[in-house]
C-alpha cells in the first residue's frame, strides 16, 4: 500500500509498527479462553517495552507475512515475539516485547489464572539479539522540543495514545540522515486525549534518545540506535 510507504518507497517505521501490533491483537482470536479471562476478568494487555532490529526494510509491491507467539508466561506479564518476513522467508524485522496485564476499571496490575496460562500455546523463542528492557539514560543534558497536543487521531480503544504514535513522534525528532537498524521503546505513562507531550532528546555514544514527558513524568523512552 502507497500510504505505508515512505518517500523512498520503502516501508515506514510507523507503519511496520502498526502490522506488528494488529498480529498481535489477532493472535488474542487464536486463544480463546484467554480472550474470555479477559473479558470475564475486565483485563486488558497493555505493552510495557519493545525491541525492534531491522535487518531490511521492504519496498514498495513486496508480499510480506506478519507472525506472532508468546514465548514466556507469567502471572503479571507476557513476553513474545513478532516477525515480519519477506516472500522468501527471510525476516525483515525482528521483535520481542513484554506485555503487562492489568484491571480495566483500576488500571493496576493483575494476575491472569493458571487455568488460563495453562490453556495457551507457548511457543519456542525465537533468534534475536534480547537486550535489556531497560535503556541506559544520562541524568542531564537534555534538549527540549516544542510540545505535541495529542489528538483524536492518536488514541486507540484503550482511551489512550496508541503505542505506534509515541515512536511516530519520536521518530520526527531524528537528526536527517541519522541512521538506525534498532529500536528499544520503554512505555511507562498512558498519555490521553488533549494532554500535551514535551520531547526531550539528546545523542549519546550514537545513540538517539527521546523521552517524551507529559504531566511532569516520564511517558514514554525511545531509542534508535545502529547495531
Amino acid at each position: 500500500m502507497t500510504s505505508a510507504c515512505d518517500e523512498q518507497g520503502g516501508l515506514k517505521l510507523y507503519s511496520a509498527l502498526q502490522m506488528l501490533q494488529d498480529c498481535s491483537e489477532m493472535w488474542i482470536e487464536s486463544e480463546p479462553r484467554v480472550k474470555e479471562f479477559f473479558a470475564e476478568e475486565r483485563m486488558a494487555q497493555l505493552l510495557v517495552f519493545r525491541q525492534v532490529d531491522i535487518e531490511r526494510v521492504p519496498k514498495y509491491g513486496e508480499e510480506v507475512t506478519v507472525t506472532s507467539s508468546v514465548y514466556g508466561m507469567k502471572p503479571m506479564f507476557g513476553f513474545r515475539n513478532t516477525f515480519i518476513y519477506d516472500a522468501a522467508g527471510n525476516a525483515c524485522y525482528r521483535t520481542w516485547s513484554m506485555g503487562a496485564f492489568v484491571d480495566m476499571a483500576t488500571g493496576k496490575l493483575k494476575n491472569v489464572s493458571t487455568e488460563a496460562i495453562a490453556s495457551m500455546k507457548i511457543e519456542e523463542q525465537k533468534s534475536m539479539d534480547y537486550l535489556d528492557r531497560r535503556i541506559a539514560q544520562p541524568k542531564d543534558g537534555w534538549r527540549e522540543l516544542a510540545p505535541y497536543t495529542v489528538c483524536r487521531a492518536d488514541i486507540d480503544y484503550n482511551h489512550h495514545m496508541n503505542n505506534a504514535n509515541y515512536v511516530r513522534l519520536a521518530f520526527e525528532t531524528l537528526p536527517e540522515g541519522f541512521a538506525y537498524d534498532r529500536l528499544r521503546v520503554e512505555y511507562r505513562v498512558p498519555v490521553k486525549r488533549g494532554e500535551l507531550i514535551f520531547p526531550v532528546v539528546q545523542e549519546v555514544d550514537g545513540r538517539w534518545l527521546v523521552r517524551l514527558m507529559s504531566g511532569g513524568q516520564v511517558a514514554s523512552v525511545v531509542e534508535f540506535s545502529k547495531r
